[in-house]
């Protein structure tokens, strides 16, 4: 987790899970970063929980079938950054 900026573990036991809150510049670079990231999520067979509001977007990384986090969590929620900075790049 220490090279995830920003994400922060939420919840207990089968709960468990990381989240972040990214806030971009509009409505439209909103849909766009939510976008990329079903791409990401629908290419690795693994989906987030996603709130949207505005020109926010969390995202919530959690295993199912584990009860809590895993690898695949951690490292998608790498991918998800990475995403950012090449939008805002």
């Amino acid at each position: 987790m220490a090279r995830l900026d920003g994400w922060r573990l939420n919840g207990d036991g089968a709960e468990l899970a990381i989240e972040k809150t990214y806030v971009l510049v509009d409505f439209a670079a909103t849909m766009a970063f939510v976008n990329a990231v079903a791409f990401i999520a629908q290419t690795h067979d693994h989906h987030p929980e996603l709130r949207l509001s505005g020109c926010q977007c969390g995202v919530r990384w959690r295993t199912h079938d584990v009860g809590g986090i895993t690898r695949l969590d951690l490292d998608l929620a790498a991918r998800v950054d990475a995403v950012l900075t090449a939008l805002t790049a």
